[in-house]
């Protein structure tokens, strides 16, 4: 079962999963974000992913999800380089760091708290978030243009292009494609219409938003919101 709540760091997200004896594997979809997990009594990253992939059923995990854009200054590693991977945190970080760090996981009254206290140590330390990464996430979440967006902030293009490469592991049209799926989801999963969903979230019509989702996720948009998923939350998932 899946569990999720606003962590005490801003935008950022502290999750739990644990076998539940419903199914086989979750499927893990793409959202712009990194992860800071603990498995097994070990730390991991999970890099931005451009597809789906099975979740770890068969025992407990936890997580943080930083917002887009913010884990690479946290964790020192840029998002390109972590792109559809999950990575030991040892091999990110010096032995020594992730010894206190996973003694503070370990230490604290649940894995996921732990993690937390970790990710806000990590931010007391590191510069603010980039003002303009911040800005550029919230206008293609709202369905602004790519073009249009980097105008509006006074960046080139490729300029654009490889900063979102090292904050977000891709391009920003890439970004967009991965958010306006995620607004399309969550309204198809709170019982609007597909033809709806697709003409709200930006896609020009149910077809387009179809393709899109199997080539984002690999499966099809009946598979992922089933008619007894329409009404429930994220948290329910």
């Amino acid at each position: 079962m899946y569990r999720e709540r606003a962590s005490r760091l801003p935008g950022a997200a502290v999750w739990t999963s644990v076998p539940s004896g419903d199914g086989g594997p979750g499927r893990v979809l793409p959202d712009g974000c990194m992860d800071l997990l603990w498995h097994d009594g070990r730390l991991l990253v999970a890099g931005p992913d451009t597809r789906a992939h099975a979740a770890g059923a068969a025992s407990a995990w936890a997580g943080v999800r930083f917002r887009p854009g913010t884990a690479p200054a946290l964790l020192g590693v840029p998002a390109h380089e972590l792109r559809d991977r999950r990575v030991d945190l040892a091999d990110l970080w010096p032995a020594a760091e992730v010894r206190r760090a996973t003694a503070r996981v370990h230490a604290a009254d649940h894995p996921a708290r732990g993690l937390e206290d970790v990710a806000l140590g990590l931010a007391a330390s590191a510069a603010p978030p980039d003002p303009l990464l911040t800005r550029l996430v919230a206008a293609l979440d709202a369905g602004r243009p790519v073009a249009a967006t980097a105008d509006e902030l006074g960046i080139g293009a490729r300029r654009l292009h490889r900063r979102s490469l090292t904050a977000f592991g891709y391009g920003p049209k890439t970004l967009a494609r991965i958010l306006r799926m995620r607004r399309a989801l969550a309204l198809a999963r709170t019982g609007v219409p597909f033809a709806e969903t697709a003409a709200h979230a930006g896609y020009a019509d149910q077809p387009h938003l179809a393709r899109e989702v199997r080539s984002l996720t690999g499966v099809s948009l009946r598979e992922l919101v089933p008619p007894d998923l329409r009404t429930r939350s994220r948290t329910e998932l």
